[in-house]
């Protein structure tokens, strides 16, 4: 059983691009909250690979302070990150920690809710049993990667909480927002008195997707959902927070792009060696940080199983020497 968890640790690191780099590597987050809204902050990342160096902090958390209490909505990558960030929290308010909300089941997402010991943490059924089955694995592989800022992180699994589309907390009216493209279970999150929306990992903006478990026909949907959704200022899950639809429309046409043209390579028979070198004329993702990585790593998510999907409809066509 170690040995088998062993390997598959090797595997996620693998499938989500965890690229470790030998660095003295930073002893503190430095977190600093940005206010985007009254009573509305946010922890923007970098928009790197996990390293030493970032010590996993790649990822957009916040908080909203209400009335009576403080709502967080994700944790960090690691129980340094989530002890940090409550102390951040307390230097601009010493209300309660009344809610945390984790959003999916991905690591750098949930791996710091030892830093919110006595408060409920909850998440969505689904990624409350992706965690459980998962969480153990994520926490080695980001150790292999993040190295000593990972000290003394353990897996925290949420409680399933009661979902309703609108909930009252903290005296603050929020939006429940339910998708699965991303990673089967994707929760978003919109504080209707700020018009604030925390659209988790459903969005990312001038930061290439990232796919390992995603379905991309389904992703696209919703985007199209959350184009509807009467925000305005948009926290994606990696990248810059805006002020209007942008970071929406850049993430559906990429995805796009990205199903369109490994569907076009796979009805031309094109082997995975032949697509993971895309064409760079006329492509505008190209400046997305980390595109080479998080495209290639995408070719090895997707493209056999369009492969597969084009003989099975005796649509590949002969491929040119």
């Amino acid at each position: 059983m170690t040995q088998q968890r062993a390997y598959l640790s090797l595997l996620l690191v693998i499938l989500f691009g965890l690229c470790g780099q030998v660095h003295s590597g930073v002893r503190s987050y430095q977190l600093i909250p940005q206010q985007v809204a009254p009573d509305v902050y946010v922890f923007e990342g970098s928009r790197e690979h996990f390293n030493f160096e970032n010590g996993g902090n790649i990822v957009n958390t916040g908080f909203i302070v209400g009335v009576d209490g403080v709502i967080v909505i994700d944790t960090g990558p690691s129980k340094l990150y989530g002890e940090e960030m409550r102390r951040a929290i307390a230097k601009i308010t010493d209300k309660p920690i009344v809610k945390v909300f984790i959003t999916h089941l991905h690591p750098d997402h949930f791996l710091g809710s030892q830093g919110f010991a006595n408060a409920p943490v909850v998440a969505l059924p689904e990624t409350v049993v992706g965690i459980k089955q998962l969480g153990e694995m994520f926490n080695d592989a980001m150790y292999r990667l993040v190295g000593s800022l990972m000290k003394g992180t353990e897996v925290i699994v949420p409680e399933v909480f009661d979902y309703q589309p609108t909930v009252d907390i903290a005296g603050r009216k929020l939006d429940l927002i339910k998708f699965s493209g991303h990673s089967g279970s994707d929760l978003a999150i919109l504080d209707r008195s700020s018009g604030v929306l925390f659209a988790a990992d459903t969005v990312f903006f001038e930061r290439t997707p990232t796919t390992p478990q995603a379905n991309v026909d389904q992703w696209i949907r919703d985007l199209k959902q959350l184009e509807a959704v009467p925000f305005k200022v948009l926290v994606p899950g990696h990248g810059p927070v805006v002020d209007d639809q942008r970071a929406i429309k850049q993430t559906a046409s990429y995805l796009n792009w990205l199903r369109e043209s490994l569907s076009r390579a796979a009805e031309q028979g094109r082997s995975m060696a032949e697509v993971l070198v895309p064409d760079e004329s006329g492509n505008p993702f190209f400046s997305l940080a980390v595109f080479w990585e998080e495209y290639q790593r995408s070719v090895a998510h997707l493209y056999p199983k369009l492969e597969q999907q084009a003989i099975s409809h005796g649509g590949v066509e002969q491929s040119q020497p």
